[in-house]
């Protein structure tokens, strides 16, 4: 696994202190209780990715077995799996807010057929006093999140690159306005870059606040690619082209803010981004910005969308030569993978060819 970078260390990219909420005012994460703190979170590794699971752990396979002994055995060999994975479980709901257990699954037990390991782990939390994770039901699926508590503990634990402005999933899982699909659809992305090794789920931010001369710019996700370098990733599923036009420009004034602070002998000052993730010799360029169209109830498909804010995109100053822009769908993203030839650069005379995340141009 990448280790994830710590703010304000060089080389590797950090991440600023504050996180802004969904709703763009920041929330400050609840202090560690005495009881999260005595307990610290134990992180231990996931058992054998490539090994089956224990016979009668997947509840929907039927079996043979009469009760007795061994049917005592297997049930405890199932309920150790999840506990197992107890402390992953968590920390992936620190860092990504919401997800389902099958999204869980994918992050953590991949080579697993069903969800059984990862129910019994989110049930462990759930069933701690107080309750270090809480969910959420909707049309016979269920969404889990950490609650107050459980961020505390995953703070405590020292696993979590930077806590400060961390929320609880809680009101994107019971959001009824789209919120709760746009989380899910960047999970989704989360787990098409995993899969495809092109960034560990650990490697992401959520809406991490960036601060600009035209205002503070959140993303909805940064990521610290396998490579080294940095990539900011947009989804979109219902906003309008002016407002995803606005956020562009919000990119284009980020990287275009002037230096800050006095420097010193060694280096001249240096802007925001430039500390954050061009690293201790500025050889990094400016991160990617990376848009994914998902779908979305009586909105056109997301190719249509795709298409249509590329013509919008291009006409930003910087696109195309000091900003690297690209495009993809959520579907493309899941089925073919994030390291496949799914991104379309915005900027003249690029055309409707795809590249792979490596082939991108880079910015200037």
């Amino acid at each position: 696994m990448t280790t994830a970078p710590t703010p304000n260390t060089p080389p590797h990219p950090a991440y600023p202190a504050a996180t802004a909420s969904p709703a763009g005012s920041p929330a400050a994460s609840p202090a560690p209780s005495p009881a999260a703190v005595g307990r610290r979170l134990s992180v231990v590794a996931d058992q054998n990715p490539n090994s089956p699971a224990p016979a009668g752990c997947n509840s929907s396979s039927p079996s043979t077995d009469v009760p007795g002994e061994a049917s005592r055995v297997r049930k405890t060999a199932a309920a150790k799996a999840g506990a197992d994975i107890r402390g992953e479980v968590l920390l992936t709901l620190a860092q990504l807010r919401l997800a389902t257990p099958s999204q869980l699954k994918a992050l953590l037990l991949p080579h697993q057929q069903g969800t059984d390991h990862v129910r019994r782990a989110l049930r462990n939390l759930l069933d701690e006093s107080p309750a270090l994770v809480g969910r959420t039901h909707r049309a016979q699926q269920s969404y889990w999140y950490c609650t107050p508590a459980g961020l505390a503990e995953a703070a405590a634990s020292g696993e979590l690159a930077s806590t400060t402005g961390r929320t609880t999933g809680k009101r994107i899982a019971a959001s009824k306005t789209g919120l709760r699909e746009h989380g899910l659809a960047l999970v989704d992305t989360v787990v098409a870059f995993h899969q495809s090794q092109v960034a560990e789920h650990a490697d992401w931010r959520v809406e991490v606040a960036h601060p600009t001369p035209a205002g503070t710019l959140v993303p909805d996700g940064v990521v610290l690619l396998a490579d080294g370098a940095s990539a900011f990733v947009e989804i979109d599923r219902t906003m309008s082209y002016a407002r995803l036009v606005a956020k562009l420009e919000r990119y284009d004034a980020y990287r275009n803010a002037p230096a800050s602070g006095r420097g010193n002998a060694a280096r001249a000052p240096r802007s925001h981004w430039q500390e954050t993730y061009a690293g201790p010799s500025l050889e990094r360029p400016f991160p990617v910005v990376l848009f994914v169209f998902a779908p979305a109830p009586r909105r056109a498909v997301p190719t249509t969308r795709e298409a249509a804010f590329h013509e919008r995109a291009r006409r930003v100053g910087s696109v195309n030569y000091r900003l690297t822009v690209a495009t993809t769908t959520l579907p493309r993203l899941t089925h073919d993978g994030a390291d496949a030839p799914v991104w379309r650069v915005v900027g003249n005379g690029h055309g409707e060819e795809r590249r792979a995340l490596a082939a991108l141009p880079k910015a200037r």
